[in-house]
């Protein structure tokens, strides 16, 4: 996880969000992943759970899943930058459709969620501008605290996106968000932890997401 120490309101209220949203969103689905890799739940007709990363987009990243908590009702907190933002919240519940999830995986203090929201292809355009403006208020903080570090433009088949590393409050590299769209969706993805001393990981994970995100 993000260094914890000095961390401020925003992590705490994020803390907070993310369990009361677990208990609190729609359709929420819990899947236990055994020694085979498996999708988090079946694909959906428009915008549902498989269009959200699955386990087998893990395993190149040098993560091993666990498990993942599946939510339809766009009320996760969308980062550790965002405090108490929802996707929900950020669209003000104009969207089509929502989907989130949380992965954990079998190393200590690693964890991903993620958030998408279907929309027009306008409205898709003003969210991730909005969600890019949130993760950009965390690459200044004072010394101690985690941040993200700079923004790399990622553009695959299927969309686009823009990834951030995240560092801890020793400066040492700590997972990283990334923000994503496809067409008229849009979404965010967060690692906490650190799969490698190659922040690079994440424009692999930001890849993968698109790549579902447009499925």
């Amino acid at each position: 996880m993000f260094d914890h120490q000095a961390v401020g309101k925003r992590f705490s209220r994020r803390a907070r969000t993310a369990g009361a949203a677990a208990c609190a969103g729609a359709a929420l689905i819990s899947i236990a992943i055994g020694t085979h890799p498996a999708a988090a739940t079946a694909a959906e007709p428009g915008l549902g759970s498989g269009n959200l990363m699955q386990s087998e987009d893990f395993f190149q990243q040098g993560l091993a899943p666990v498990g993942a908590s599946v939510g339809l009702s766009g009320k996760r907190a969308l980062s550790a930058c965002s405090g108490e933002e929802t996707m929900r919240t950020l669209t003000k519940g104009k969207a089509v459709a929502y989907a989130d999830v949380a992965w954990a995986f079998d190393t200590k203090g690693t964890s991903l969620t993620e958030s998408v929201a279907d929309g027009s292809t306008t409205s898709a355009a003003s969210y991730e501008e909005q969600l890019n403006k949130l993760v950009r208020g965390c690459q200044h903080e004072p010394a101690g605290h985690w941040y993200y570090g700079k923004a790399h433009a990622i553009t695959v088949k299927a969309g686009e996106g823009s990834w951030y590393p995240a560092y801890n409050g020793n400066g040492k590299v700590a997972g990283g968000v990334a923000v994503i769209r496809s067409g008229h969706r849009v979404g965010v993805v967060e690692l906490s932890g650190q799969p490698s001393d190659d922040s690079g990981y994440m424009a692999g994970i930001a890849a993968a997401a698109i790549n579902r995100l447009a499925g």
